[in-house]
Parts: C-alpha cells; structure tokens; sequence
C-alpha cells in the first residue's frame, strides 16, 4: 500500500497543515478525524490498514486530513463566534486547498466524504453544503447540530447562536434549504449514517434521518448493537460502508 506525506502552509488558517495519502488510485475518500484528532490517528488505530485490501487493489485513495478542532470548536478560551469563524476557515482550507490538492493527485475519479465521531459531523456537514463535489457521504457515530447537548457532550456554542452557525448545522439548514439545485445534488448522493444502539447521538441521528425522509433526501440509517462509538467498531463499519 502506497502512502505518502505531505504538508503546505495553509493561507485560510495561517498555519502549517499536513496530511497522509494512502493509495495509488480509485475513488478518492476525504476522511476527517474524530474530535481534536491527528491525521495519523486512523492509521495508528488500524482503521485504514481495515481497508488496505481496497487500497492496494485501486478501488479507494484515502486522504486522512488534520483538524483544528482544539482551535475552534473545542476551544473554550475564545468565545463562540470565533469558534464558528474558526471552523469555517478550516472548512475553506478543505475546500479551496484540500480538495484542489485531490483533483491534482487524481482527477479522474468520484469522491467521498467521510468520517468518524466529530469527523463524521465535518464529513456530513462538508458535503450536504457542497455536494455537487461528492458521490457519496458516510457518518459514522456523529452528532449533526453541535449546539444539541447530551449527556456528557456539550452545546460547543455555550447557547450562542447566529447565522454562521445555522449554515453549519445539517439538522437546521437541511429543513429548510429550497435551492433545487442543491436538493437535486443530495439526492444523487449515497448518505450513510452509522450508529451505535447506546451510543448518545443515536436520537440525533434518527432526527436527521427524519429530515432527510421529509426532503425526499434517499439515505441510509445504520444502527449497530452497543455504543459503537470506538476504533474496534469503526474498522468494521469502513469495511462495509466506504
């Protein structure tokens, strides 16, 4: 299995990023890390090495991107508009640095968004506002509006709420969105969303899967036994779903 480096210094967050590429060609993944994650973290919990026979054999070129989620989201030492502002930033670095970054690696192939925990967010959330760039979207035990407080995970905006935050929650804008164009898009897309039975997003995830049916929006709901929200189930679940 082919895997390489790479890193540049991203105008959108002012920073240095990195990244891994696993895989010589097939259809490109964009794979987000679970909360405050590394890009490396799949690889050293063994989840791309669940997929390497798919790797190896050209059906899937994986690119596990970074996260600045101690930055933004996670980060409770600014307050939480620039947390979104933050997140946003993140969100044009994937498109307009990332997803260019693909293209020129592999151009000639369809992409998936993909992810797990708040990864599964960033993938869902990334490819219901863009989805003229993705054939497919696949959750894997996520939370789809992050100011909806449970248990032990709490509303990321501390009760704030404006514009910028409801263009990034998919349980909010998704009921309303009119533009066909963008419906049409959706509905040409293959949506997975994958959950575990205990785990504290699966009402979130039900929810979202009743908005979804209610915009004639095809997907589909995945609920596994248990919590499955862990690296031993998630490299089950990219067996069978990406």
């Amino acid at each position: 299995m082919t895997r390489s480096y790479h890193q540049w210094f991203s105008p959108n967050l002012q920073k240095n990023m990195e990244l891994l590429v696993f895989g010589h060609t097939g259809t490109r993944v964009l794979f987000f890390p679970t909360r405050a994650a590394r890009f490396y973290d799949y690889e050293d919990w063994g989840v791309v090495a669940a997929i390497q026979d798919k790797i190896e054999a050209g059906y899937l070129q994986v690119f596990c991107v970074d996260s600045v989620d101690a930055e933004s989201l996670y980060n409770e030492y600014i307050t939480p508009r620039e947390r979104i502002v933050r997140h946003i930033a993140y969100e044009q670095y994937i498109i307009q640095e990332v997803i260019p970054f693909m293209h020129q690696i592999n151009p000639f192939s369809d992409m998936i968004s993909a992810g797990c925990s708040l990864g599964a967010y960033h993938a869902i959330n990334v490819a219901m506002k863009y989805p003229h760039y993705f054939c497919k979207a696949v959750g894997m035990s996520g939370r789809y509006d992050l100011t909806w407080a449970t248990g032990y995970f709490r509303d990321l905006f501390s009760g704030y709420h404006d514009e910028d935050i409801y263009f990034n929650t998919p349980i909010q804008f998704i009921p309303n969105l009119q533009d066909e164009r963008t419906l049409s898009d959706l509905r040409k897309m293959d949506i997975i969303l994958a959950i575990g039975q205990e785990d504290a997003f699966l009402e979130n995830n039900i929810h979202f899967s009743e908005i979804l049916n209610y915009k004639d929006i095809h997907h589909h709901l995945y609920v596994w036994d248990e919590e499955a929200h862990k690296a031993r189930y998630w490299r089950k679940m990219v067996q069978i779903y990406l």
